[in-house]
Parts: structure tokens; sequence; C-alpha cells
């Protein structure tokens, strides 16, 4: 038997590796934006299809609409966000360095004359408004700058996003026009490397991501949205800026509660006592959406526990920032299933223990 040419092997394997290398190389700076495409053309391919028949089978009408579907409904609203946070930075910090010099004043007739507690967060307020929450701001002053540079950094940062996102609609027109070739390689190639388990785990993948898409993304769309119409019909200023800031706080799972309750807070202070009661249930009814809207779109995509998907989604958000609100999931979604196949094989010895 003629024994092998390690050499000739040796080689290979580094040619082989340093052509992965290499590709990868040329095709990391437009990794993300692919990973977004991919994301929003799973979660949105049913929609091309019925558009698809509507327009007689011509799939170049469909992807034209959907592209500019995209770029109204995903670019717009985030275009506006960075837009709005962006121009407002300087009155942001303005408004931060404001609230740490201001005086907190005695508490107002109203407080005093609430049933059962009245007296209580009267005196409470008073003394908060005498010494303790007036030397707060006074120590916490210090730290408002770089608090404020940090929030800069990031605004800046969501500029880089927004080209990102440009980017993300072509490639997404792309992968509408070729879908079907796209997954059919993608299932090869999973097969190729796991036979059937790898094509079970690609289809799977693709059921998380449009799971967490319908589930994240539509969620926090509709949270800004209310919040943002209740802010404005409050009267309470800044609303768009507010908006902006929910928007994002509801895409990486903080939620709107941060953006609306300074608000309510507002309202207080000023004296609006009915409008702070009424954004206050409001708030209650938009931080309620989640709980309701989010499971039911999750599990349109994926059936999978509800409790993997939110732990991917935070956990992808930590380890790869916004990329893993999806990477999350769906990493999760396959090794889940996977480890459950393989605990469900039978064992040659199972009976007989």
């Amino acid at each position: 038997m003629k024994a092998p040419d390690l050499v000739r092997i040796t080689l290979g394997v580094l040619c082989l590796f340093g052509l992965i290398a290499a590709t990868a190389t040329i095709l990391l700076p437009f990794l993300p934006s692919t990973i977004w495409a991919i994301t929003l053309v799973l979660a949105t391919w049913p929609v091309l299809r019925r558009l698809q028949t509507a327009f007689g089978g011509r799939r170049s009408s469909a992807v034209a609409v959907m592209t500019l579907l995209l770029l109204a409904i995903v670019v717009a609203p985030f275009g506006l966000a960075v837009a709005t946070i962006l121009r407002n930075t300087d009155r942001i910090v303005s408004i931060a360095t404001a609230v740490t010099s201001a005086e907190i004043p005695p508490a107002p007739d109203w407080v005093a004359n609430l049933p059962l507690v009245g007296g209580l967060a009267s005196d409470t307020w008073d003394s908060l408004a005498s010494e303790g929450a007036n030397a707060l701001l006074a120590e916490a002053k210090p730290y408002v700058g770089r608090v404020t540079q940090s929030f800069v950094a990031v605004a800046g940062s969501l500029g880089v996003v927004f080209v990102q996102l440009l980017l993300t609609i072509a490639v997404s027109a792309v992968l509408y026009a070729n879908g079907e070739a796209a997954a059919s390689a993608a299932v090869r190639f999973g097969h190729r490397i796991a036979g059937t388990r790898g094509h079970e785990a690609v289809l799977l993948a693709g059921q998380a991501i449009r799971g967490v898409a319908l589930g994240v993304v539509v969620t926090a769309i509709a949270q800004s949205v209310l919040g943002g119409l209740g802010l404005l019909i409050a009267g309470v200023p800044f609303a768009g800026i507010l908006t902006a800031v929910m928007l994002m706080l509801c895409l990486i799972q903080i939620g709107p509660l941060l953006a609306l309750a300074p608000a309510v807070g507002w309202l207080f202070y000023t004296g609006a006592t009915g409008w702070a009661v009424a954004l206050m249930l409001w708030t209650a009814v938009v931080m309620a959406l989640e709980h309701v809207i989010r499971p039911i779109l999750i599990r349109k995509g994926a059936k999978l526990p509800l409790l993997l998907i939110l732990v991917g989604v935070f956990g992808g958000l930590l380890a790869f920032g916004l990329i893993g609100l999806f990477a999350g999931p769906t990493l999760l979604a396959v090794s889940y299933t996977l480890l459950n196949a393989w605990l469900a094989e039978e064992t040659p010895n199972a009976d007989q223990t």
C-alpha cells in the first residue's frame, strides 16, 4: 500500500485555510449588513411571495416594492431616530447639566391631599428637597460630563449603523431576487456538514431568525409609536427625542419605561396631574404590549421555548451587540434542537438497564 504524501496533504490543508482566511477578510466588512439582510428577508419572505402572486408572478416588480417598503419601514424610522438624537445632542447635554444644578421645590399641595399616602408622601418629598436629593445631585454633577460624552459617542456610532442599514437594503434586494437559490445552497451546505441534522438545523435557524425579527422588532416599533403618541398628546416637550430614545431602548430589550417615566414625573412636577395620571396608565399599557405581542409573534416564527428566545436575545446583545439580537437566539435554538435530538437517540443498552 502506497504511503500517503504528507507534504502534499499538509500544503493542501494550508492552502485551503489560507483561501478561507483571505475570503473571510474580504467579506468581513459586509458581514453585519449581510446578517441584517438575511434577517429582514427571512422575516418578510411570505410578503414577497404574496406580492409576486399579485403581480402575476413577476419577481422583479415584487422585489422593487419590497425594497421601497423596507426603505420606508426600516430605514426611515431608524434614520429619523438617529437624526433626531444627533441634531439634539447639545440640547440633551444641556438638559442633563441643568438637572444636576436644579433645586427640588417643596411638595405641592395636591400631594398632601392624596388619600392614604398623602401625608407620608408630602413629608418624604420635603425631606428630600431640604437635604437628601439636592446633596445627591451635587455629588453626581462631576459625573455628568462623562455620561454625556459617552452618549455623544454612542450617537455618533448610530450614524455608521444608518449607513450599514442602507447597505443592508441593497443586499436584501439581491436576496429577494435570488432567495430560492440562496436557501437551497444553505440547506445543501448544512446537509453536507451534518446530514439530516444539518438540514434540520439550517431550517430551524431560519425559523428562529424569523420569530425573533417578528417578535423583537415589530414589538419595539409598536411600543415606540404608541409611546410617542402618548407623549405628543400629553404635551410633553422633546417628544420626538424621547420617542427616538424609546425605539433604541425597546430594540435592546430595556423597554420604554426609561423614556416614559421621566415624562410622567415632569407632568406631575408642572402640575398637569390629569395628564400625568393618563400618561402613567398609558405607559402601563405600552409596557404590557411586550408581554402580549412578542410571545405571539415569536411563536409564529419558531416553536421554541420563549425563555430560550429571550435568553438568546439578551445574551446575544451583550456578546455581539445589535446583531446579537438575532444571532443569539439562532445559535441557542440550533444548539437546543441538536441537543434534544442527541438525547432522544436510543442507546443500545437502554432497555437492559
